[in-house]
């Protein structure tokens, strides 16, 4: 599967604001948008006015690289909310949200969607108690997504769900730390979405 190895910060700096892909170093002072408020490369802090198709890009550049996905992949989800019924934009934002890792990860069984995705395809994660290692696995309501039994030692996953057990998990979702599992509850609506993503705009580009 292909896959993008390189330096993550200077997709935060780029798009001028947090993508959280590393966790708690996004809260941080170390946070390279904290010390470099300008967009990466030459150029950077030069940048002129952005046209309407430049802003529509910047907005789907976000939110795919927050997810992690590759074009093909994002498009594919887009055609997806487009033929189903309701608003395309929110449709699309809900596919992503109900992929298994981001799951994994608004459960707080992941610090990050990096994470969540490696814990994944490593098999330390079960759908409905079954070894799932697909983390563009989709979920529906009723589904309980959990870490096997052997892998709940891992220190990452015990850090990360005592942080999220004092911030609580979207409304959608419910918890059972003590578990180490959760459950969708219902299919999240725009305002269980917590990104600040204006998806219309995503909407409009991929629709000319």
């Amino acid at each position: 599967m292909a896959r993008y190895r390189g330096a993550v910060c200077r997709f935060c700096r780029r798009e001028g604001e947090k993508l959280f892909f590393k966790g708690v170093r996004c809260t941080t002072d170390k946070c390279s948008i904290e010390r470099r408020k300008y967009a990466p490369g030459q150029h950077g802090q030069r940048r002129g006015k952005l046209s309407d198709y430049a802003i529509q890009l910047r907005e789907k550049q976000k939110v795919k690289r927050m997810y992690g996905l590759l074009e093909k992949q994002f498009r594919k989800y887009f055609h997806m909310a487009e033929k189903k019924k309701g608003v395309t934009g929110e449709l699309l934002l809900q596919f992503l949200e109900l992929r298994l890792d981001n799951v994994v990860y608004r459960l707080g069984l992941a610090s990050n969607r990096n994470l969540a995705r490696q814990l994944i395809s490593h098999c330390h994660v079960k759908v409905n108690g079954k070894k799932v290692n697909i983390p563009s696995y989709g979920l529906a309501v009723g589904n309980v997504v959990e870490i096997a039994e052997k892998s709940r030692q891992i220190v990452g996953i015990s850090d990360s769900l005592a942080r999220v057990e004092h911030g609580g998990v979207p409304a959608w979702l419910e918890l059972d730390a003590a578990a180490f599992k959760g459950k969708v509850l219902h299919a999240p609506g725009r305002d269980d979405i917590p990104l600040t993503a204006k998806e219309q705009l995503i909407v409009e580009l991929y629709s000319k």
